[in-house]
């Protein structure tokens, strides 16, 4: 039998439809769909041409199975018509733009922002995100989450078929049981954790953060002092404590938590014994203080009230004994480095003797660190992946030029001896392991994909991102695919399975509910 062909236009997509029927029928078929599609079109106010054309076909082969139960036309006739407009309604499926379309895994490419302080990297970032930075402006961070002082942004298709940009906490809004499952969305109603890419080409301030009762009460006071949010001397800017993890991307170096007392006592008489004056002095009252009950508490009040001439002794003075200190201490050459590194960038500033009372951590790629709330900590250089409670409380210290307020950072530091335990994903690396940390709001593990493809149990919402490779996404049911390359980061909601493949490495910030 001789097919005939008929080219036509429905919903703005052109088809070619063949079949077994003289082109008259196919013409009167397709005037009769046109007639229903427009009917359905009006009676629904529907925008979108997928769904108007699966109720028109739905419609039609009701209309055509009630006919035939009626035998008011031979039953052959009704199969083949009722064949043909399934034929077609197939068609359209994979042809006509849907609001599914480049999101029908419900997984949501995240557009993240970029953080410009001047500590950060003109290189490192860009690099990372295959972008050129031709402005050599410093990118510091990345962030991936729903804070509003930097949230992430991703695209749909809404019901009238256009592309939308919202933030992520408003596409969670619409439905947060759906995408963050009941007891975090009745918990939270969003998503509890920041997740950081950190690129520390200078070092950062010496800091502390929080825990939550510390932080309600700084938030509450500062507003009753009227205090505005965005001001330079704000230390509490939201309700929420914070600790963090940290795990480097690339080798990272980092201060973190006090040293034996033992220790710093060694470490200052030896890099002071050659001091003299008010030097001297200041260094004396900082040794003392260190054989006293609670010793780091007496030590950073010496530490604060430093004369202004020990102070502008400081830098010149380290930077001269560094290089005989490590002829003659060679053991701890280390830290006269970094001492001297530190003293070039703030010269008279107390906290460049920081290498002296806190650990000195460095950790290789993988390696992670985690910092509860009151850890003094101060990272030093490298790039890594930062995850913590949903906060930007900051209390700082010093090594830096920004507001410094010694009242509220004795009030949150731990000054109880502490060396943060380094964890390592267990040689040779897994296809995906978990950080071992207690936290009630986030968990972190790394995923190494090997071109063979791995089952992701989304048992929590999660933030997935891509540091090396790349890799592909699909719903174990489903045949559609998402390619998330190297740089790029997605949302992922509550009870997704999804099946990866790929040569890859990856991060997943998780939920912990």
């Amino acid at each position: 039998m001789i097919k005939s062909e008929i080219r036509i236009d429905i919903l703005g997509t052109d088809i070619t439809i063949s079949a077994d029927k003289d082109l008259e029928y196919l013409e009167k078929i397709l005037e009769k769909y046109r007639r229903n599609i427009e009917k359905i079109r009006l009676a629904s106010g529907l925008n979108d041409p997928l769904k108007i054309a699966v109720l028109t076909g739905f419609l039609l082969c009701d209309d055509l199975e009630n006919a035939g139960s009626a035998e008011e036309k031979p039953r052959q006739d009704s199969s083949e018509a009722e064949e043909l407009t399934l034929s077609m309604i197939s068609r359209l499926q994979e042809l006509i733009p849907n609001e599914e379309k480049g999101n029908a895994l419900s997984i949501y490419k995240l557009e993240n922002k970029i953080k410009n302080y001047d500590w950060g990297s003109p290189e490192w970032i860009p690099e990372l995100l295959g972008r050129k930075n031709y402005s050599k402006i410093p990118f510091a961070e990345l962030w991936m989450g729903v804070n509003p002082l930097g949230p992430s942004t991703v695209k749909i298709i809404n019901d009238d078929g256009r592309e939308e940009e919202l933030l992520l906490s408003e596409l969670i809004s619409k439905d947060p049981e759906a995408f963050l499952g009941k007891e975090l969305a009745e918990k939270n109603g969003t998503l509890p954790f920041l997740f950081k890419i950190e690129a520390a080409a200078r070092p950062l301030s010496i800091q502390v953060h929080p825990n939550s009762e510390q932080a309600r009460e700084g938030f509450e006071r500062e507003n009753q002092e009227g205090i505005p949010a965005d001001a330079l001397n704000r230390n509490f800017r939201d309700k929420n404590r914070k600790d963090e993890l940290l795990c480097a991307l690339t080798p990272f170096a980092a201060l973190c938590g006090f040293r034996n007392p033992i220790e710093s006592k060694t470490l200052i008489s030896r890099l002071f014994i050659a001091s003299q004056g008010a030097l001297k002095a200041g260094m004396e009252s900082l040794y003392t203080s260190l054989d006293r009950e609670e010793p780091y508490k007496h030590f950073l009040a010496a530490l604060f009230n430093l004369s202004t001439e020990a102070k502008e002794s400081l830098g010149p003075y380290i930077k001269a004994q560094s290089p005989i200190t490590g002829k003659d201490f060679p053991d701890n050459k280390d830290v006269w480095t970094l001492c001297a590194f530190l003293a070039e960038i703030y010269p008279s500033d107390a906290g460049i003797l920081a290498p002296l009372y806190m650990n000195l951590i460095e950790l290789k790629p993988t390696e992670a660190i985690y910092l509860p709330a009151g850890t003094p900590h101060c990272y030093i250089h490298g790039m890594g992946l930062e995850l913590m409670t949903d906060s930007e409380n900051v209390i700082r210290g010093g090594l830096t030029h920004k507001h410094i307020s010694k009242e509220d950072f004795f009030r949150i530091i731990n000054f109880q001896e502490y060396s943060p335990e380094i964890l390592s994903p267990p040689e040779p690396n897994p296809g995906f392991f978990t950080y071992p940390v207690k936290t009630e709001e986030y968990s972190l593990s790394i995923l190494n994909g090997k071109e063979n493809d791995t089952i992701y149990n989304g048992e929590y919402s999660s933030i997935l991102f891509i540091s090396s490779g790349a890799l592909i996404i699909r719903e174990e049911a489903k045949t559609p695919e998402m390619q998330i390359n190297r740089g790029e980061s997605i949302f992922i909601p509550k009870g997704k399975r999804l099946i990866l493949k790929g040569t890859y490495t990856a991060y997943s910030a998780s939920s912990k509910v």
